[in-house]
């Protein structure tokens, strides 16, 4: 029997879809340089008491980047990588991660996305739910980089 389907499957896929891309924070006036220099400390402070190499980047809400750093003998590759994952979480607003998630949850539509799907970008949200950035860490293992990342928005 040839399965056909109905209006209704295909509503639930739509609303499903959007569920991932709409349930989002709005955004709020951009980090400033100030703040970014903070967070980035935040993260490298984290990774240097956990003996870990890492690049760290921040972004404002359109993905332009306000702030690097890479620490010394990190490998270079991460130069690049944590710019794209502070650009992901920042222009979706959402930690890159879920990108990885709704992957693995069989969702292959988001490799057409032009993202980072590795653990390590986060969005900077503030107080009043704003999104006012984001940071992208690349060089140890992507949970670690997301564990640097959570560490330098934490000293906002």
């Amino acid at each position: 029997m040839k399965y056909t389907p109905s209006i209704y499957t295909f509503t639930l896929l739509i609303s499903t879809t959007f569920t991932f891309i709409m349930a989002l924070s709005s955004y709020g006036t951009a980090v400033n340089n100030q703040m970014a220099k903070v967070i980035a400390a935040g993260a490298i402070n984290h990774a240097t008491q956990n003996s870990w190499k890492v690049a760290v980047a921040i972004v404002d809400t359109h993905g332009m980047l306000i702030y690097y750093e890479m620490m010394d003998d990190t490998q270079t590759g991460s130069s690049d990588i944590c710019i794209e994952k502070a650009r992901t979480a920042a222009r979706f607003r959402r930690p890159t991660k879920a990108f990885e998630t709704a992957i693995a949850n069989g969702r292959p539509s988001f490799l057409s996305f032009d993202v980072n799907m590795c653990e390590g970008g986060i969005p900077i949200v503030v107080e009043n739910d704003k999104v006012i950035g984001a940071i992208g860490v690349s060089g140890v293992n992507s949970d670690q980089d997301a564990e640097c990342a959570l560490a330098g928005i934490a000293c906002l």
